[in-house]
Parts: C-alpha cells; sequence; structure tokens
C-alpha cells in the first residue's frame, strides 16, 4: 500500500512518468491516471497517444487540465491515482493567467480530501539555468515554490535520472 502522497521529481525525458506508473501497477489496485496535459499540436497529440499505449487498458484516465478537485475527491480509497503532471497543471494555470496562489491552494485542499493514495510527477527545473524571458523565469519560480510545497506535504519524494530512483524522503513499503 502506497502512503496519501509520493511525490515523483524528475527532469524532462528522466523516466520519471513510466517511473510513476510502475509504481502505481504494482500495487494491484484499481489504476486512475489523472491526466493535465493538452494536445495544442501534433508532437503532444503523439506524445499522450505513446503514454496512453505505454500504460495499457488497465487505467481510467480523467483529463483535468486545471481543475483537479473533482478527480482527486472522487477517488475511492480501493483506487490508486497518478497525477501527471504537476508541471503542466501549473503551465496550464500560468497560461491562462490564473491566480497561481488560489490554484495552489485549491489542489493542496483536494488531496488533503482524496481517499486514495496519490503518486504525483512534477518536473524539478531548479536546475537549469535562468531563463532569459519574463514568462519563463515566472515559471520557474513559482514551479520551484510548487514542488517545494508539495515535497514539504509529500510522505515519499523520490527523484529519478535517466530511470533511476533515488529515494530524498521517506521510505516506499
Amino acid at each position: 500500500m502506497l502512503p496519501p502522497l509520493t511525490l515523483v521529481l524528475g527532469g524532462a525525458a528522466s523516466g520519471k512518468s513510466a517511473y510513476a506508473e510502475d509504481l502505481v501497477a504494482e500495487t494491484g489496485q484499481a489504476r486512475v491516471y489523472l491526466a493535465t496535459a493538452e494536445a495544442h499540436d501534433a508532437e503532444m497529440v503523439e506524445k499522450l497517444a505513446r503514454h496512453r499505449r505505454r500504460r495499457g487498458p488497465d487505467w481510467r484516465t480523467v483529463e483535468a487540465p486545471r481543475d483537479l478537485g473533482p478527480a482527486l475527491e472522487g477517488a475511492a480509497r480501493s483506487e490508486v491515482v497518478l497525477l501527471d503532471c504537476a508541471t503542466m497543471w501549473l503551465s496550464n494555470h500560468l497560461l491562462a493567467e490564473n491566480d497561481l496562489e488560489q490554484a495552489e491552494t485549491a489542489l493542496l485542499g483536494a488531496l488533503d480530501r482524496c481517499a486514495a493514495p496519490v503518486v504525483m510527477v512534477s518536473n524539478e527545473v531548479g536546475l537549469s539555468v535562468v531563463p532569459e524571458n519574463a514568462l519563463a523565469r515566472r515559471f520557474q519560480t513559482a514551479q520551484g515554490r510548487l514542488n517545494q510545497t508539495l515535497a514539504a506535504r509529500a510522505d515519499v519524494v523520490m527523484q529519478v535520472i535517466a530511470g533511476l530512483p533515488q529515494i530524498l524522503k521517506g521510505h516506499l513499503p
């Protein structure tokens, strides 16, 4: 049984999503994939299709690019939720010019009310250079703050590099 919140961090193409999917699948419980990405171009359409094929038919997928509350609060104790990913969720809110503090507060409340264990994937963006434009700097700062908030609340935090997980906080059963 997974703890209430597991945070899986990693850089782009680090293997974090595949690792998180395996972690959820190993529980043997019903799997819910909470998808936050939106397909705005052909490349993203193919990436999302590739992820669906990799997961296979044993997942119930809920698309929630911004409002995660209903999906999290509707998950049953007998399920495990994979939220992939917090980075796309944050990007969606940032680009929609939503109040990020309000969105984060709503997310944290929904996580508190979720009966199922949640495995959340998020990008670690603090290891890169400081971006040259204001929007990218705002995103990097907001993502760093969100990751710190989630890591403080999470029971287990791990970082995936080149497909290899390293536990930073807590332990898995």
